[in-house]
């Protein structure tokens, strides 16, 4: 049965063989037809999937809650977190109202925008949500400051504030009662600013209320939701244009203030251009190294020419093929091209090696493309099956991305093996290659040649003696799934997102929770608040304070004196000199100083002197004083009108109860069909990824419908690597059998999966010391890894069975095959472990290690297996 399975499989190679030799002109118009018909349909019809949502399967738990919370709740779903920073709340205020109120303009580019906590209801109804006793303590400053309010809105220009200091000062004035310190420090340093040109715009509500304004404003986030297209290969690149630029334009009418851009969409556009720019240097380099090491080994440029003419076809029929099977591409199966070119060269290699030999045997063109075609043929076959089985294993999975990977690149497989037993002899026999009558000396030393077979004993010692410690460092063998940890960490949105991280209350890692009432909602919130890991769980019933009453009656108390004084600050500030004022309030200063007593520190006053006067005489030499002047006055005035437009929306809050919250506010925690959300805050910094798991798996052991983008991260990380073991133990398994069926040889078969085994688990632990984990970008690679491992053992076990003398295998056509195939693909692949992108260095750096492991498993394990009775 074996002679007869042998002896078809010797008239069927002989076939395949006649075909290029006798019609090699059809065959290569063939090709180039088929070429050309692929690639003009890969160009009409093949698209770009962009949607990283997508990538795992949509029948998966976390998934249906993400798809139920987008739908009832759309505007944050997709949406770029815009942060606004500066040192005072009013200037971030100012610059988040003017961005939010910009980008609603721009329907175009953006289907919502809003500010959290920051609209005309909040502004209204803000001071009722402060604590009882912060309440208290800020009336009471307000009260100290309503004399001081009161002098600014009848003298509202520059002088008439450093009159009202003056007064205060000299004791003129006794109702100023409030603290004079704080004013006198912020003056000062506004003074010193403006004359270092150094931007700072005076705080009023600072100064006013000593930071007891609600709490610290100085940091606002606008979410705003873009119109992605997922066809292009940059869906957010129009929206994130539009913002750099506005960012840009910002700068000269808000100079004080910080805008940044992260969230999941700006995080993957940034991404994408990280990808875009490191991929074409480090393309740049593999192109050359591959071509070096392809040149190296096949030592003839026509050689080289060959293979590429042949991966190209085989590119092309492959991209057609996705075209017409799925359609699309994701960002997980464009990868195709990567790994069809690492295993192409693969099989295209190895045949221009045994040909080459066997031109040095002095053998015709025609009898060594037969030759190569018989000796080879039948181990390429094998080699395109067992790692076709690799990719299509991943077909079944939830990792929706890297099963549409393995159609493509299963697919490939056999496209590539046509390409290489057709194409390929047709180009050797097209393209008249000159006949090699010396053969080459050997390129190392003999003893080299020898080693795994005079040693063969001690090799197999020191690869049990590695399996088993590899075993036991694979235990901490880990799968990072947080995808900030893959991206640039320099890229803007990566460093703005890993700081919001810190923060317990703009954290953009809060979860989502949905229950189908308020009540049920609140009950919930009572259960997660309970959590270690949880800072705060927040309902719509939140937005209802408590104690109104008593906080309506210290609002009412504030109203009697105050809306008057406020509404004056509408209109613009008058002007005055400033010299003169500076030079007056100079002369209160002295006054002061002269006294027995201060009412402020004496060290801060003869500091204030000091600046006013250094100032002054700063201005005067300058060019244009005028101009200098001006600008403390800006710096000092600027501001105020807000502050007192916050004051005096603050003090027309009224009680109000659930039903009397806008729907714009009550949309973000009920959905028109009832959906109730409640969100849930961490208590720890989620850059610690052990934070970040606990968290998540507090709040899904308390509640399973739940998501937010560390529930997406953990879990679609768990998901992942139950995909890849599921795969991974299906295609070994599936390749044993295939083995044991073809080879029916048990010991063949060994031979062949031992090598690939050590070189993962070796790979695995070297990793784990390279403190390399398995993620997203990286774990893609272990299909070519797969291929790789079992081509290699299949090459060097097949040639085994042509070969006289084992000690001659590592000279041989097919040892230097997978050298020179691990040479070109470890060249392909090295420069992306140098790339500014964490997750394709990870990816890099895997693949080298990996390369690397397989190489010295084939070459030196394997033919020490294979000779046991050596020492």
């Amino acid at each position: 049965m074996a002679k007869h399975t042998a002896s078809i499989q010797t008239r069927l190679f002989e076939s395949i063989a006649k075909l290029p030799l006798r019609f090699p002109w059809i065959l290569l118009s063939l090709f180039v037809l088929l070429c050309a018909l692929s690639l003009n349909y890969t160009i009409k019809n093949l698209g770009i999937n962009n949607n990283t949502t997508e990538l795992l399967s949509q029948e998966l738990p976390f998934q249906k809650v993400r798809h139920r919370l987008d739908k009832a709740f759309p505007l944050d779903a997709a949406a770029i977190i815009a942060i606004v920073e500066s040192d005072t709340p009013e200037e971030t205020s100012l610059a988040a109202t003017y961005l939010e109120q910009d980008l609603q303009k721009r329907q175009n580019l953006f289907e919502s925008v809003y500010i959290p906590g920051d609209n005309p209801f909040f502004r209204r109804q803000g001071f009722l949500f402060l604590e009882l006793n912060e309440l208290e303590a800020l009336s009471e400053k307000l009260v100290d400051a309503q004399p001081f309010i009161g002098h600014l809105s009848k003298n509202y220009h520059f002088a008439g504030f450093l009159d009202i200091l003056s007064l205060a000062l000299t004791e003129s004035d006794r109702e100023l009662a409030m603290p004079l310190a704080p004013l006198l420090s912020a003056f000062n340093q506004t003074l010193s600013a403006t004359q270092e040109n150094r931007h700072h715009y005076l705080s009023w509500q600072k100064m006013l209320t000593e930071g007891s304004f609600e709490k610290d404003q100085t940091r606002r986030l606008v979410i705003a939701k873009p119109h992605l297209d997922f066809s292009d290969l940059m869906p957010a690149e129009k929206p994130m244009d539009y913002l750099r630029a506005l960012s840009e334009q910002m700068q000269s009418r808000f100079p004080g203030v910080r805008l940044s851009f992260t969230g999941e969409v700006a995080l993957e556009h940034e991404e994408m251009e990280s990808l875009n720019e490191s991929m074409v240097i480090s393309g740049i380099i593999s192109l050359i190294l591959v071509c070096s090491a392809l040149l190296l080994g096949l030592r003839s440029v026509r050689l080289v020419f060959s293979t590429f003419i042949a991966l190209i076809a085989g590119l092309v029929l492959t991209a057609g093929f996705a075209a017409v099977a799925i359609g699309h591409l994701n960002l997980i199966s464009v990868a195709f091209a990567v790994l069809y070119i690492g295993l192409g060269v693969d099989f295209a290699t190895h045949l221009c090696l045994r040909y080459q030999e066997c031109r040095l045997h002095d053998m015709p063109t025609d009898a060594a493309i037969s030759d190569s075609i018989h000796t080879v043929g039948p181990s390429l076959f094998l080699c395109a099956l067992t790692t076709a089985i690799g990719f299509f294993a991943f077909i079944p999975t939830d990792f929706k991305g890297v099963s549409e990977l393995g159609i493509i690149s299963g697919a490939g497989m056999f496209i590539g093996l046509a390409i290489s037993l057709l194409l390929l002899p047709a180009l050797l026999k097209l393209m008249h290659f000159k006949p090699i009558n010396a053969k080459p000396t050997a390129t190392l030393p003999d003893w080299l040649y020898q080693f795994p077979f005079r040693h063969s004993r001690s090799i197999r010692k020191i690869a049990l003696l590695l399996a088993v410690t590899s075993g036991i460092i694979l235990t901490q063998l880990s799968f990072d799934s947080n995808p900030i940890h893959l991206r640039d960490p320099k890229t803007p949105s990566v460093v703005a997102f890993k700081k919001l991280l810190q923060s317990k209350t703009d954290s953009p890692f809060i979860i989502s929770a949905l229950t189908d009432s308020l009540e049920d909602a609140d009950n919930l919130a009572a259960k997660f608040s309970t959590l270690s890991s949880v800072h705060q769980a927040i309902t719509l019933s939140n937005l209802v304070p408590e104690q109104q009453d008593e906080k309506l009656d210290i609002l009412d108390t504030l109203n009697l004196i105050m809306p008057a004084q406020l509404d004056r600050f509408d209109r613009a500030y008058e002007k005055s000199d400033i010299r003169s004022a500076l030079v007056k309030f100079d002369q209160s200063l002295k006054q002061t100083l002269s006294q027995n007593t201060t009412p402020v520190s004496a060290v801060l006053l003869e500091q204030l002197r000091r600046n006013i006067q250094s100032f002054i005489d700063h201005a005067d030499k300058t060019d244009q004083p005028d101009s200098v002047y001006s600008q403390l006055e800006t710096n000092v005035m600027i501001l105020l009108p807000e502050t007192m437009r916050m004051l005096r929306d603050g003090l027309t809050a009224t009680e109000f109860a659930i039903d009397d919250i806008p729907e714009t506010v009550k949309s973000h925690w009920i959905s028109p069909n009832g959906i109730v959300r409640l969100l849930v805050l961490p208590e720890q910094d989620l850059n610690d990824p052990g934070h970040l798991k606990v968290f998540v798996n507090q709040v899904l052991d308390t509640y399973p419908q739940v998501f937010g983008l560390p529930i997406g991260d953990v879990t679609s990380g768990q998901a992942v690597v139950d995909a890849f073991i599921q795969a991974f133990s299906s295609a070994l398994a599936f390749i044993v059998i295939l083995l044991l069926v073809i080879t029916r040889s048990i010991k063949t078969t060994i031979l062949i999966i031992a090598p690939l085994l050590l070189a993962a688990i070796l790979t695995g632990a070297f990793n784990v010391l390279l403190n390399n984990p398995f993620n997203f970008a990286n774990i893609i690679v272990l299909p070519l890894l797969l291929g790789m491992g079992v081509d290699s053992a299949i090459h060097i076990v097949h040639r085994l069975q042509h070969k006289q003398s084992q000690t001659d295998l590592l000279q041989s056509s097919s040892a230097r095959g997978v050298f020179f195939s691990a040479l070109t693909t470890l060249c392909s692949f090295t420069s992306l472990a140098f790339t500014s992108h964490l997750g394709i260095a990870s990816m890099g750096l895997l693949l080298s290690v990996g390369i690397t492991m397989t190489l010295a498993s084939s070459l030196i394990v394997l033919p020490a297996l294979i000779n046991p009775n050596k020492t």
